[in-house]
């Protein structure tokens, strides 16, 4: 029923314009021209230059033919390229599709044939495997050559070298935004530890609506400068190329995430900000004493990608980090949600502290709901801390759906909610906690085992660098937990100590059962692949 609200009003260009980031960068340019906006080794430029070479880039691309609902695809480490197609290919109303660079041939072929880009910018460090993925690939598009200055290695299998694309573009090109903010504009393809990963369909309004999430929820000031550790392909780089412009903060590019490297940067180019997965953590944490001389005490660091044990975020901050502790999928635009602080927990010792920040946390502002349901009823979960239930989303922050893919599209939406396939338990407030994978999960004598939680014990121990945990079958128990390790280097734990340690600090149901010693199996994007550990559990004697 029409009511008095509704007469004579209307959409109109004075009163509602699509949402979309593409604005941010329009802004700052605007607003910041002289502000420097890329630091890239010796390569410096302000927000005018980065907006003129976004604007040229579009240009180029539309010269090209690239219209409205085009792929075009990115295979390149975090550099200023990477950021430019970040707004230059949008721009054009086409889809950015930044590709893992740590992917074999055979799935890049895939990701280019399954998404159908129509051109494709190729970094030269990665120009072989390029090279041998378009050969398996029936789809043949337009390639583009990234010469960066910084890589003395690989070859040129392109039409065109970038530099000289963007030349054919106009530096005045009129910064289009979307006809509509549920138009795509961005593909992202999951990890797929098995089988062929899934393309995750993103839009406008929820890389908007996350951009602006993640300044709100990091509390980010104006003009942070933020070191790239976070791949720029991994979840559009959790839609930080849009948060940092808008805030017309400095983007400082590293093409390789190396502890010497990280520290020298918050040395030499003032880093204030930065985000990475526990791995990341890990390998600072470990790095040479003289390395970590140079951190500054206050860097604030994001952390997620996977469950960061508390003993990983304890160290952290007694090294003088700030730890953010956030959550999210690529089919929620990275994260969406955060271990938001109490000021009472501050007073609580160091092991409390880090205990409460290991918690995935509540819903960023701009995501409607997420909570804790019991898949099979969709009602939520005591807020005990104990009942566990499957982590579901809901709102505007959530993708439009899997390329392609009807079937798993319907099954992630069933009931209303985005099903994460995460297993946790709810705390009073709205926290949440991850146990475990679905699929991770251990049975053992009736009773359920998150392997988070053994491996967070074992990641207590000193001499353990990384650890794994899965189901190792048992004719008794049906399962037991069997844990895979990485000792640091030095370490001469063995088998019996960690068991010994774990039994100290759990129920004697959760102590793993069996240890081995090796390097872990990780995904293209830093995941371990407990699938291949859980084959390997299965093989032993």
């Amino acid at each position: 029923m029409s009511t008095i609200y509704d007469r004579d009003l209307d959409k109109n260009p004075a009163n509602y314009e699509p949402l979309s980031p593409l604005s941010f960068l329009r802004r700052t340019a605007e607003v910041f021209p002289h502000r420097l906006a890329m630091v890239h080794g010796a390569w410096h430029y302000d927000y005018a230059t980065l907006y003129m070479r976004c604007r040229r880039l579009a240009s180029a691309l539309a010269r090209r033919g690239i219209r409205r609902g085009d792929t075009v695809a990115i295979i390149a480490p975090n550099t200023p390229a990477h950021l430019e197609a970040h707004f230059g290919v949008p721009a054009t109303g086409a889809v950015l599709n930044a590709i893992n660079t740590r992917l074999d041939p055979a799935a890049i072929a895939f990701i280019l044939e399954h998404g159908e880009a129509k051109v494709l910018l190729v970094d030269r460090e990665f120009a072989a495997v390029a090279e041998q993925a378009l050969a398996l690939s029936k789809n043949r598009p337009y390639v583009i050559d990234i010469d960066d200055a910084m890589v003395t290695s690989g070859e040129r299998i392109g039409a065109i070298e970038y530099e000289d694309f963007l030349k054919l573009g106009d530096f005045d090109y009129p910064w289009q935004g979307p006809l509509d903010e549920w138009d795509a504009i961005a593909l992202g393809y999951t990890s797929g530890t098995t089988g062929n990963p899934k393309g995750v369909v993103t839009h406008h309004r929820g890389a908007y609506l996350n951009s602006l999430g993640n300044a709100v929820t990091w509390n980010l000031p104006k003009h942070p400068v933020y070191l790239w550790t976070l791949p720029m392909f991994h979840c559009d780089g959790w839609c930080f190329p849009w948060t940092i412009t808008m805030l017309a903060g400095v983007h400082v590019c590293l093409r390789k995430v190396e502890p010497a490297a990280v520290f020298a940067s918050f040395t030499d180019q003032g880093v204030t900000h930065f985000c990475g997965a526990p791995t990341v953590l890990s390998m600072l944490i470990n790095a040479p004493d003289e390395v970590r001389a140079k951190l500054k005490p206050g860097v604030k660091c994001m952390t997620a990608g996977a469950a960061p044990p508390a003993a990983v975020i304890a160290a952290m901050e007694a090294m003088g980090f700030d730890i953010t502790h956030v959550y999210g999928l690529t089919e929620v635009y990275g994260p969406a949600v955060v271990c938001d602080w109490h000021e009472e927990w501050d007073k609580l010792e160091l092991p409390e502290r880090a205990a409460l920040k290991a918690r995935q946390g509540v819903r960023y502002h701009v995501e409607e709901d997420v909570a804790v349901l019991d898949p099979q009823t969709m009602q939520r979960v005591p807020a005990d801390g104990e009942t566990m239930g499957e982590i579901m989303f809901r709102g505007n922050v959530v993708m439009k759906g899997y390329l392609k893919n009807p079937k798993a599209t319907q099954e992630a939406f069933a009931g209303g909610w985005f099903h994460s396939g995460d297993l946790g338990v709810a705390y009073p407030g709205g926290y949440m906690q991850i146990k475990d994978r679905s699929k991770d999960i251990i049975i053992s004598g009736g009773e359920n085992i998150s392997t988070l939680e053994v491996e967070g014990v074992l990641y207590m121990h000193p001499d353990v660098l990384e650890a794994a945990v899965v189901a190792r079958p048992d004719k008794h128990w049906g399962e037991t937990p069997c844990a895979f390790v990485t000792l640091k280097a030095g370490g001469k734990a063995t088998a019996e100590d960690l068991i010994a340690f774990c039994r100290e600090r759990l129920a004697r149901f959760k102590v793993p059962k069996t240890v081995v010693f090796s390097e872990l199996p990780k995904t293209s994007t830093g995941k371990i692949q407990k699938f291949e550990l859980r084959e390997k559990a299965k093989a032993l004697d």
